[in-house]
């Protein structure tokens, strides 16, 4: 028969100390940086060719994730893995890339063995270890230092405080080189345009707003009769009153149908321009979908017209429209 296992408070302990642990591990670190960064900081920069990260075991893991954070934030990085390397993967690398291998201990029998090939190709290697002294540390043009004082597993077998170490030193680098670039949040959406940070970053009110036929309008002198049959026919939930050039002049919502049908006005006896709202909250068909969301939560509402530099009706566009191209 199994054991039954159950939990007890000692774990609670258990897990705050580990978190305690790699803070300040992340911390110590931050207290740590020197001329070294600035340095790998430069060398990357200077690249001709591509970041390539590396690492064995756990510290592949974490180079596995710093060589995507790299690339989606506008460093051009892969991965490649050690041991594969020295059975044909050095292929993949050159002398105008750049090489940051990882490992904790920085004697790794897999990155010591292509280290000197790496060398002679031309290639930068930046090295990130727990040892200053130790092989890794010493073959490299730019060594960091991730020393931690202790890991957080209680046997101190199992690397936990070294590896976030590692990947908050890695996270560093991308940001710094990120600021360096001036990578942009458009810059980012282009990378991840399967994404909703992609949709929310990249797609302008232009690609969703309604036009031609759907764009629901009506003349100054109108009566709200013809504006209601308006706002019925183009399903948008609202009509904009414009003039003989298209200028848009106000706004007639479902919102102020309600609040005329409680005055209780002959529809066909009174004009639109008595009961539309003027100077009604629009936007530019160049403006990204997501300013529109945030405006319509700003102003409470949830329609908006769109309009051109001369104020003149382009588009039109409400909150399921924006629900629809999954902005929000």
């Amino acid at each position: 028969m199994n054991k039954i296992l159950s939990a007890t408070p000692h774990a609670l302990t258990l897990a705050r100390e580990v978190l305690n642990i790699e803070a300040a591990a992340i911390q110590a670190l931050s207290t740590r940086l020197d001329e070294n960064f600035l340095h790998a900081l430069n060398v990357i920069l200077q690249c001709e060719g591509r970041v390539i990260v590396s690492g064995m075991g756990k510290s592949g893991h974490i180079a596995r994730k710093i060589a995507a954070t790299l690339s989606s934030t506008g460093t051009p990085a892969y991965f490649v893995h050690p041991g594969e390397a020295s059975h044909g993967d050095l292929g993949m690398i050159t002398g105008e890339d750049v090489i940051v291998a990882l490992s904790y201990s920085g004697e790794s029998q897999e990155l010591m063995t292509i280290v000197p090939v790496i060398k002679r190709q031309g290639a930068k290697l930046i090295s990130m270890t727990g040892n200053p002294a130790s092989s890794l540390a010493q073959a490299a043009d730019v060594h960091l230092n991730a020393h931690v004082d202790k890991e957080a597993c209680p046997m101190e077998l199992a690397p936990t405080a070294s590896t976030t170490a590692a990947l908050a030193l890695g996270d560093a680098l991308a940001m710094a080189l990120l600021d360096a670039k001036g990578f942009s949040a458009e810059d980012f959406a282009r990378s991840h345009p399967g994404g909703s940070l992609g949709r929310r970053l990249l797609t302008r009110v232009s690609d969703i707003m309604r036009t031609g036929k759907n764009l629901p309008m009506v003349r100054l002198d109108a009566m709200l009769g013809d504006a209601i049959l308006e706002i019925s026919k183009k399903g948008v939930g609202m009509t904009a009153i414009v003039d003989a050039e298209q200028q848009v002049l106000g706004i007639y919502t479902d919102g102020d149908l309600r609040r005329t049908l409680a005055k209780k006005l002959d529809f066909n006896a009174t004009s639109v321009r008595d009961v539309m709202s003027a100077n009604p909250h629009c936007i530019s068909p160049d403006s990204l979908a997501a300013e529109a969301v945030l405006m319509m939560e700003q102003f409470n509402i949830s329609q908006m017209l769109v309009v051109d530099e001369q104020n003149k009706l382009v588009g039109a566009l409400n909150m399921h429209d924006l629900l629809h191209a999954k902005v929000i």
